[in-house]
């Protein structure tokens, strides 16, 4: 009776989706593109979802894809979310997909995982042993960030289609992961596609804030599966039964199924059978009518099937069914012929045809018939491990043991199981297993809790005082473990919520260590949260350790406000404490904490005016760090060194530290330290003139970083230049988008005196002269702490600047007198300490004098002087306006020349930077004295170093003075060491600021300037 139903159950025939596989065939155009062909166009990476209520043909349609795909080249792997109970095992279609691509390419992925193995090898453990390396807050992003770079370079020489299907039933990590995947995926010629259930989404589903983030992406496209027409059920129909069917037949079936293409399969195979008129209009019933036509034995099978997970072995099923070899066989023969159960694609395996069916049967389960279920799977596994693979034998040995309601037997195992997905980074999946295990505590007896040792214990979770080494594990320490878990894997409500109870427990068993602890994780999650700044919890603490012996937690909650008081209110007691927490932390041997610590030492030495002291002291944590593989404390290192050098105008300096950082952080996944150190290179970069780059910098710090505040370090950034560029609307767009990063609830100097100085310059561009002011006095109200010079500085300038440029409307004149005081005492009390502060202070004061009127020639040409000195020539081209515009104030022939060449240079500069402000500035400037731009006056500035006041550094002079000579790039190359590539460099440089077309016209103002010797000229170059 199976023998016709076993050939024809499932159409041969692909009926309609003609729209849906055209856009995946057209996605798969625009990913397997080869840059190589005579297009000359890359392939692109493609996301695509694809959902559908169950039993719709989202699996049919992905197969008639990837088969096509496949005869197409691509290379096609897929991975499926892991249904076993309630459980899903962490970044199981991940794992399913990684493991296939590996099989299809072989040498290319493992090139792609070179170097990365360990790491990688919680996805895929066989790639070798993962290190149970560092946990933090950026352990998941870590492994995300290299399994996307995997990704991309498996996908660089071949196309690739990624399914991962059933996303209904994902994870929370693989849900985390994907999302990752395709927010970031930027290269190779790779297809993700992922489906999904639509029905089982309510609106509580955890898939469903994905689905909605994923549809705020423009590179993700979404298609919806419809239910099929009357005409398509007919063909379907048709291909089932290889014949034309009864019209009515077809109304019937079309309207019972309402167009669901596997409804519409089980009402025609019912019918072939004679079973149809007996159904009944339950969906259950519908699904069942077929299992229960099996034998006793295939029925039994199918239970044992449907309880088992979505694929069970078959070595598994045989432990458990208590059937013979025989008898089994043939069981499994029935259901496979009915259609009921098909083999997995590795041949080891069973799975149901299609999980409505599985799910169906599972339900029809007595209660007690699944708990003894969930027993054998559970005593199988336990007398023989190698009944399922390695990666999978603990998640469901304790899913197994769990809902076979013996606690006793499930809370060791469910432990084991959290430390399996903290091993794997999947954070929230350990919470919701060590909260299953909190669960189960109070279940069983003392002497299995007694048993019991803490394992994996993370950030340095304390002991109970005085407790030795191999205690029996507390209730405590798994709230411990969950709460770090919850604020790893971004469960940060939950996180705080057990915080809470423990310290309620504390209450009645005091522990200051333990309690200090908890104070710990619960300022990290108020910061987290916006809930505050974490003082509060941080100062608790301190009163907890105060007048106890030196421990790891007396010198981590030293260290901790020493670099909370660094960002918030710098001083004396910040150095005190990062002094305490060096000394306590090497007393215990603390040394991650010690490094931590010297660093942030290192930074307020800088600040308090030794910066030699403190350039130093980071240096040696630097070099220390990478000799120890510490590498959370070096990707710190790498942004704080160079964020001190550029503190004192050591912009040059930090770059190719900053460079070396950058590479660092993306060899070991550091995203958080990586994206400020794209922020700080981005500043830098401004300073020195190279804007372009210094907005691809900014750009990459606002995407890469994981938590928000460094990517609000790239939207400011993004808006200083917008604002020096004279865009305005993008101005204010980056900046909310800073202070929504930033938020409110932990205000810090650093980032409220740099948000109030772009506010400050968009108010004075829309002329808001009230606004200027209000911004200001809260800046004042508040002070510049020390360290905070750097912030204070453009900050005080910019609203002298507005003040000066304001000075002539009524509106401009209230509250005038007071803020022009304000100002100039502020400026009186900020240090001066290094040069480039000191050209600041001139600048400042030069701009205060111009509000009063009162600004001179010499006022200026400190300010030009000054900025000569350093390299920065967009600030060196606005002193140069200012300085040329006192100079026609004052008249004559002799100033006017030198004003013309002023205004030329800073116009060329402001031309180069598209700084369209300035260069409006120093146009109308040049208009209103009738001065033209595009000319040399016959009389040249006489300034002390004439190439310095063309905003030349001193190796783009030398250059420049071989250039003038008719040297080659090669000759240039050879006389000062340098790479030929160098040369050109600086040559293309020279001729940007000199805002010439060519060397001979670089060499011929070179001479008429007299800017280098005639004698020097005329040797001959060495070498």
């Amino acid at each position: 009776m199976l023998g016709p139903v076993e050939t024809r159950s499932v159409s041969p025939v692909f009926v309609g989706r003609t729209d849906e596989l055209a856009t995946l065939n057209d996605a798969l155009t625009r990913a397997a593109r080869d840059a190589s062909l005579a297009s000359g166009t890359a392939g692109e990476p493609q996301a695509l979802l694809l959902g559908g209520e169950a039993g719709v043909g989202k699996t049919r349609l992905v197969e008639e894809f990837t088969t096509a795909a496949a005869h197409r080249g691509a290379v096609v792997a897929l991975g499926g979310c892991v249904e076993i109970g309630a459980d899903g095992l962490p970044f199981a279609p991940f794992s399913t997909a990684l493991r296939a691509l590996r099989e299809a390419l072989p040498e290319d992925f493992a090139a792609a995982a070179t170097g990365q193995e360990e790491e990688l090898a919680r996805l895929l453990p066989e790639l070798g042993e993962a290190t149970a390396g560092r946990h933090d807050e950026q352990g998941m992003a870590r492994l995300f960030e290299l399994t996307v770079r995997l990704l991309e370079r498996v996908a660089a020489a071949r196309p690739v289609v990624l399914v991962l299907e059933d996303l209904h039933w994902a994870d929370a990590s693989t849900r985390h992961l994907l999302a990752y995947l395709f927010r970031t995926v930027r290269a190779g010629r790779l297809l993700v596609l992922a489906t999904y259930r639509s029905d089982d989404i309510h609106r509580r589903h955890p898939l469903r804030p994905l689905l909605a983030e994923l549809d705020r992406l423009r590179t993700v496209r979404r298609i919806e599966l419809a239910r099929f027409t009357r005409e398509e059920v007919g063909r379907q129909i048709a291909g089932i039964l290889a014949a034309e069917p009864d019209p009515a037949q077809v109304d019937e079936i079309f309207e019972r199924s309402d167009g669901n293409a596997f409804f519409v399969e089980e009402l025609a195979v019912a019918g072939c059978v004679g079973n149809c008129t007996g159904l009944t209009d339950s969906l259950r019933d519908l699904l069942l009518v077929r299992v229960e036509a099996l034998p006793e034995s295939a029925q039994r099978v199918a239970r044992v099937v449907a309880e088992g997970g979505s694929t069970v072995e078959y070595r598994l099923i045989a432990a458990v069914a208590g059937l013979t070899e025989d008898d089994l066989i043939e069981a499994l023969r029935a259901a496979v012929g009915a259609n009921i159960l098909t083999v997995t694609p590795a041949g080891d395996g069973y799975r149901f045809r299609h999980s409505l069916v599985r799910e169906a049967v599972a339900d029809d389960l007595l209660p007690g018939e699944r708990s003894r279920l969930n027993r054998r799977y559970a005593q199988a596994l336990e007398a023989d491990p190698a009944l399922v693979a390695d990666d999978a034998r603990v998640m469901r040995l304790a899913s197994y043991w769990y809902h076979a309601h013996d606690a006793a037997k499930a809370l060791p195992v469910v432990l084991d199981a959290s430390v399996v997905a903290r091993r794997r980074h999947a954070y929230t999946e350990q919470l919701g297993l060590l909260e299953r295990a909190m669960e189960l505590w109070d279940s069983v007896s003392d002497e299995v809790r007694s048993a019991l040792r803490p394992v994996d214990c993370g950030e340095g979770c304390p002991s109970s005082g005085g407790a030795p080494a191999g205690s029996p594990l507390r209730y405590l320490d798994l709230m411990a473990e969950a709460s770090v878990a919850g604020r790893f894997g971004g469960e940060r409500e939950r996180a705080l919520k057990i915080t809470k109870r423990a310290l309620r427990l504390l209450e009645d068993e005091p522990d200051p260590i333990r309690a200090a602890w908890f104070w710990v994780q619960r300022s990290r999650l108020v910061q987290a949260l916006a809930r505050g700044d974490g003082w509060r919890e941080l100062a608790i603490a301190q009163d907890l350790v105060r007048g106890l012996p030196p421990s790891e937690m007396h010198a981590e909650v030293l260290a901790l406000a020493a670099n909370w008081s660094m960002l918030h209110r710098p001083g004396p007691e910040a150095f005190a404490a990062a002094e305490r927490a060096v000394r306590y932390a090497h007393m215990v041997g603390a040394r991650d904490t010690e490094l931590h610590a010297r660093l942030t030492l290192g930074c307020l030495m800088v600040d308090s005016g030794d910066p030699e002291t403190g350039f130093g002291e980071l240096r040696q944590v630097l070099r220390d760090t990478l000799a120890e593989g510490v590498h959370h404390v070096a990707g710190r290192a790498y942004v704080n060194l160079p964020s001190e050098l550029q503190s004192v105008g050591r912009d040059r300096e930090a770059v190719p530290v900053l460079r070396e950082g950058i590479a660092f952080a993306r060899t070991y996944g550091l995203l958080d330290s990586e994206a400020w150190m794209w922020s700080n290179l981005s500043e830098a970069l401004y300073s020195l003139g190279q804007w372009q780059e210094a907005a691809e910098a900014a750009g990459h710090a606002a995407r890469v970083g994981h938590s928000a505040k460094p990517r609000g370090a790239g939207a400011v950034r993004l808006a200083h230049l917008a604002l020096a560029r004279g865009e305005l609307g993008e101005t204010g767009r980056q900046l909310a988008t800073a202070r929504a990063h930033y938020g409110t609830h932990d205000p810090m100097p650093q980032h409220s005196l740099l948000l109030a100085r772009i506010a400050i310059g968009v108010a004075a561009g829309e002329g808001r002269i009230a606004d200027v002011r209000a911004e200001l006095r809260r800046a004042l109200d508040t002070g510049f702490p020390p360290g905070t010079h750097r912030y204070g500085w453009p900050l005080l300038l910019a609203a002298a600047t507005a003040e000066a440029d304001a000075r002539t409307p009524p509106a401009a004149r209230t509250d005038r007198a007071e803020n022009l005081d304000r100002l100039a005492e502020a400026a009186r009390n900020l240090t001066t300490g290094v040069p480039l502060w000191h050209a600041y202070g001139q600048w400042t004061r030069a701009e205060l004098l111009r509000a009063e009127a009162q600004d001179s020639v010499d006022t200026w040409s400190s300010a030009v002087t000054a900025f000569e000195r350093l390299d920065r020539p967009y600030d060196l081209a606005r002193v140069r306006h200012r300085l040329a515009g006192a100079l026609l104030a004052k008249g004559g022939d002799g100033e006017r020349d030198r004003a013309a060449e002023l205004l030329r240079l800073a116009g060329s500069v402001a031309a180069h930077l598209d700084a369209r402000p300035l260069a409006a500035e120093v146009a109308l400037l040049a208009q209103r004295a009738r001065l033209p731009l595009n000319r040399v006056p016959r009389q040249a500035l006489a300034p002390a170093d004439p190439a310095a006041a063309l905003g030349l550094t001193s190796r783009e002079q030398e250059v420049l003075r071989l250039v003038a000579a008719g040297r080659t790039n090669r000759q240039i190359a050879q006389e000062l060491f340098i790479s030929p590539k160098t040369a050109s460099v600086h040559v293309s440089n020279i001729l940007g600021k000199l805002d010439v077309s060519g060397r001979g016209e670089a060499a011929a103002l070179a001479h008429r300037l007299g800017l280098f010797p005639p004698e020097t000229l005329a040797a001959q170059p060495t070498g």
